[in-house]
């Protein structure tokens, strides 16, 4: 368990899933948390990380600090992708582990499966099978994390460990017009349709595909509740088991922001995996399920891109 002082580095605090981490932590009544921002502490500086770790000593990391994007922004920056994410994960592990760090959770994704995984994924399905090609730079540095947690672990007898989450929205998303992920991106084209009265919308692909979507302060509870209860090597796949239809979410997405005109879609381009399910038996086994439900996180997600400016503008 990890005790309400102890001191607690919270890596990517500012991002979707550290802030929502950092909430988690203080509602709990976790007082000693450590942050530092990209510009105070780069994550891919080996030195300036060890600097850090020698001078902090965290007993308890959440690396939650990653470099992400939708199809469009892993295709086009593969090399990106795979470097930043392989340097601060493995900077920050290393660290940790230097430093005498009780206990770490790694963040990984759903993306690390097969591209043709059994469905649902459990989680021993991990490197039988080819990646998905779109976003296979980022899934590589995501198991190289993911593996060095689990090496460590049996040279060194730490207490490292791994979620994987499904794809996730909430607070603080990034709403980028080319660089989000699927729903931010739906919130942001329907909300700038239904204010210019547009008459349709066209979103890519043919809405065939079936994903899987966790709020994000579900999954920040699931890591904390992981970090008092769960100890091993294999990974933990934080979902809700429920899946729809790319087109059925858009129409709920539509629905909720209010839009009213066409949806239309454009079939030359990709649809990426044709299905992403998660098997979340064994985060139920250990006794944890998903709280919100999709239709009331896109409402409260499209709160935050009403009220939160910076995140409109990105």
């Amino acid at each position: 368990m990890m005790e309400k002082n102890g001191k607690i580095y919270v890596a990517g605090h500012r991002g979707m899933v550290g802030s929502a981490i950092q909430r988690e932590l203080v509602r709990r009544g976790y007082t000693n948390i450590v942050t530092r921002t990209h510009q105070e502490l780069d994550l891919m500086r080996q030195d300036a990380v060890e600097a850090f770790f020698a001078e902090e000593k965290p007993e308890y990391v959440f690396l939650a600090a990653a470099k992400v994007g939708g199809i469009a922004a892993n295709e086009s920056a593969l090399a990106d992708f795979m470097y930043d994410n392989m340097m601060l994960e493995m900077n920050v592990i290393h660290a940790a582990w230097k430093n005498g760090c009780k206990k770490l959770l790694f963040l990984g994704s759903s993306c690390i499966y097969p591209r043709m995984a059994p469905q649902p994924m459990p989680e021993s399905c991990l490197l039988t099978g080819e990646l998905e090609k779109t976003n296979e730079a980022y899934a590589l540095a995501k198991i190289s994390g993911l593996k060095y947690c689990e090496f460590l672990n049996r040279q060194y007898g730490t207490d490292y460990i791994s979620v994987m989450p499904t794809n996730l929205y909430g607070p603080n998303d990034n709403y980028h017009p080319t660089h989000s992920h699927v729903l931010p991106a739906l919130i942001r084209r329907f909300h700038e349709a239904k204010e210019s009265g547009a008459e349709s919308v066209t979103c890519w692909g043919d809405g065939t595909p079936l994903r899987e979507f966790l709020y994000v302060d579900d999954l920040a509870d699931l890591c904390v509740f992981l970090m008092n209860h769960y100890s091993g090597n294999e990974t933990v796949n934080a979902g809700t088991g429920k899946e729809l239809t790319i087109k059925e979410l858009t129409e709920l997405v539509a629905k909720v922001i209010g839009y009213t005109g066409r949806i239309e879609w454009d079939t030359t381009k990709p649809n990426g995996t044709p299905r992403k399910l998660l098997d979340v038996s064994k985060a139920t086994a250990l006794g944890w399920t998903y709280k919100t439900e999709l239709e009331d996180g896109i409402r409260l997600a499209y709160q935050d891109f009403l009220t939160n400016p910076m995140r409109a503008e990105r």
